[in-house]
């Protein structure tokens, strides 16, 4: 699944190509999205010019003015760019015709994505029921060690599944998550209330470290993932346990170990990390 340096990576990839720039037509070829793509869409954004490419947690929001278009990727989507006379392929299922020449398009094989809009005069996209619940970003002023250590006071999960609880804090992946803790050497296993603030200032300088890094190289393409430019990430080459299992620590040579939590699955260091 595209997490969130993915989908960053991606909008920073299309926002010179759409900055400004009217939209001519939006081409809905499969409406049987995560949720169904509404009929009116089309006929809503035709003419509109888009004023700014934003991400909210792994949604990107595409500012028309009269309203904004939430995108997600879901488990498998992409977001490319291309020029305005590339076929559309099987599972191209929804295109932005931009006016000058370039198309937006999204490819989602398992159609768990979405494309919504949601009309200015509704109010602020931000209180849309997809975002209004979310918790801060990782990247602001307001995530850090304090905020971590205060919303893990009363909660007895593993530290592990909390941090990707995106009311606590969002955008933090499966893959992200166990890099994050490695390198603040906690146990992914570890009740999060347990956390001294210590732990907490260390385990949130990690993850905003990780996430910028893996911006930085572009995201992480472990099945099918590619940027806006058809480009592969190049993130998962720093992985220090992330789908390493059986190999060795680079720090102390015991083997990384695997195992499951909360349906995904879990690498980490078990001497390292405590």
């Amino acid at each position: 699944m595209p997490e969130l340096p993915e989908v960053e990576t991606t909008r920073r990839g299309l926002l010179a190509a759409m900055q400004d720039v009217a939209i001519e037509r939006a081409i809905v070829r499969e409406r049987r999205m995560r949720q169904p793509i509404s009929r009116a869409l089309p006929q809503c954004v035709a003419g509109l010019t888009i004023r700014a490419l934003n991400r909210r947690a792994k949604y990107l929001l595409i500012d028309c003015g009269a309203g904004t278009l939430i995108i997600h990727l879901g488990m498998s989507g992409r977001l490319w760019l291309v020029d305005r006379d590339t076929p559309a392929q099987k599972h191209d299922h929804f295109d932005l015709d931009l006016a000058n020449g370039k198309t937006i398009r999204l490819r989602d094989p398992r159609r768990f994505g979405l494309v919504l809009w949601q009309p200015a005069p509704a109010g602020d996209v931000m209180q849309h029921p997809l975002l209004a619940a979310l918790g801060p970003e990782p990247l602001s002023d307001q995530f850090n060690g304090a905020a971590l250590y205060a919303a893990t006071r009363k909660r007895s999960a593993a530290i592990k599944l909390v941090i990707m609880d995106s009311r606590v804090v969002v955008g933090v992946g499966n893959i992200y998550a166990s890099e994050a803790l490695y390198r603040a050497k906690i146990s992914p296993r570890i009740a999060a209330r347990r956390l001294t603030r210590a732990r907490c200032d260390a385990l949130a300088a990690n993850i905003r470290a990780v996430l910028n890094e893996a911006i930085t190289a572009g995201g992480s393409s472990i099945r099918d993932y590619v940027g806006s430019d058809g480009m592969a990430g190049n993130f998962q080459s720093n992985f220090a346990v992330y789908d390493r299992g059986g190999a060795p620590c680079n720090a102390c040579g015991t083997p990384i170990k695997r195992m499951q939590q909360g349906q995904r699955s879990t690498f980490f260091c078990p001497r390292c990390q405590r």
